[in-house]
């Protein structure tokens, strides 16, 4: 796709879906673009655009095309564990000892399908079952957001990573599979755009893994910076695998551990 036309299909985006797309690496997403005008059958963009504008299914599918999901329950089980064995028990004493009574308050920024927040539940449940919890969970795509608040249907392959016990505890007969609804009980599920919309505060812990690596270096820092407001004093940073906050210092963060940053 040539940069003209690329420049042309951003702005229809954001005036058609309200998606600004100058935060995402530019040659992936028009790699992302092409692929889709080739499977919708169009000759031109501007033949897409007209459609888009006049049927609101295809512009609801559009819209999710746009928001990129892999996801599974307990991606990367090492960088759970570490989660369970070193950060929540961090988090739990910090709290003790500065005297509060309010529930851990979590945050799953990109939740998709619901498969992260979903995963923080069972952790919870699992190995601090008296540790009083509140998360959000948000997402850009609203299908996939649909599908988090519906627990469900997850795959065999989303499920891969759970053991026979906590298939047997938490989930509903399959395939295919959904969790139970006693794992929702803590769980707020909300639509947001992580640029655009205003984040709230006073967060312990906010997960936010393999989200970033789509998005510019600039777009990345600002993002950066605002998950660092939003945390209260110690709270902790959760990335993807493969993601390093370059420079976190100046953001006021220290390392926690790999794919971990604390609030300084």
């Amino acid at each position: 796709m040539e940069d003209a036309v690329y420049t042309q299909v951003k702005t229809s985006i954001k005036r058609i879906l309200k998606i600004d797309l100058t935060n995402y690496k530019d040659e992936q997403m028009k790699r992302r673009l092409d692929s889709w005008l080739v499977r919708s059958h169009m000759n031109s963009w501007t033949d897409y655009f007209n459609l888009v504008t006049t049927d609101a299914a295809e512009q609801e599918r559009f819209r999710n095309y746009l928001t990129i999901n892999v996801t599974e329950f307990f991606r990367d089980p090492g960088r759970w564990d570490t989660l369970r064995d070193e950060v929540i028990p961090y988090l739990i004493k910090n709290a003790a000892e500065n005297r509060r009574i309010d529930p851990l308050k979590f945050w799953s920024a990109g939740c998709s399908i619901g498969t992260e927040p979903y995963t923080m539940a069972i952790m919870m449940s699992d190995t601090f079952p008296r540790q009083t919890y509140s998360l959000l969970a948000t997402d850009l795509d609203r299908e996939a957001l649909l599908k988090a608040k519906s627990r469900g249907p997850f795959s065999q392959d989303d499920i891969r990573n759970l053991s026979a016990a906590q298939r047997q505890k938490y989930l509903m007969p399959g395939p295919p599979f959904h969790v139970k609804d006693t794992l929702q009980k803590n769980i707020r599920f909300q639509e947001q755009d992580l640029f655009a919309d205003r984040f709230e505060s006073g967060f312990d812990l906010i997960v936010c893994r393999n989200v970033v690596i789509y998005f510019t270096a600039e777009a990345k820092n600002v993002l950066y910076a605002k998950f660092h407001a939003a945390l209260r004093p110690g709270g902790v940073l959760f990335v993807g695998g493969t993601e390093i906050i370059s420079g976190s210092k100046e953001f006021g963060f220290q390392n926690f551990g790999i794919s971990f940053y604390k609030k300084a």
